[in-house]
């Protein structure tokens, strides 16, 4: 069992990095009716394949940015129940903060409480000044808690290797007092 390098606790939740001992995890929430028809199919059909994106995704981009997506946890229980972190697109101007949760965990408010929290880590300790997302226009339930959030939407746009039209939200941390 590798160690868990743990970001921060919120009241109820844990997000800490992820690593290959998450690979049954990855295979679950990433074929999740939710994850494949707002985020599309990411091929990962066998704990091989949830190694591979854990290690070619996750796992670089925590090496080469210093951040990446995080492995949402039950505080006190360990159950894992989701993903939200952080996501250099060169793409994008500002880095794109993301979440996804297995349907279950959905509606609770975990989504709020971890982008709540990972948006304030980008902020103090990354010390970032933008931060930004995307969504398909038809995620009602993304587009609700990036406004929630503070995000505001800026324009559809394109990025490369999809071929569906996105709305790109955006805050800025600079404007704050």
């Amino acid at each position: 069992m590798k160690t868990h390098c743990k970001i921060f606790e919120t009241e109820r939740l844990i997000l800490r990095e992820f690593n290959l001992d998450d690979a049954s995890f990855i295979v679950e929430l990433l074929n999740s009716p939710n994850w494949k028809k707002y985020i599309g199919d990411k091929n990962v059909n066998s704990l091989d394949d949830a190694a591979k994106y854990i290690q070619n995704s996750l796992l670089k981009s925590y090496k080469e940015n210093g951040f990446g997506l995080s492995r949402v946890e039950l505080r006190g229980e360990g159950t894992p129940i989701g993903m939200c972190g952080l996501i250099k697109r060169e793409t994008l101007d500002g880095i794109d903060i993301s979440f996804a949760f297995l349907p279950e965990y959905a509606r609770k408010g975990y989504g709020f409480e971890s982008a709540v929290a990972m948006l304030e880590y980008g902020k103090s300790v990354l010390k970032l000044k933008r931060m930004a997302a995307i969504t398909v226009g038809y995620n009602l339930a993304s587009i609700g808690l990036l406004k929630k959030l503070g995000l505001k939407f800026e324009k559809m746009i394109m990025i490369p290797n999809d071929d569906e039209e996105l709305m790109l939200f955006g805050i800025d941390f600079g404007d704050e007092k």
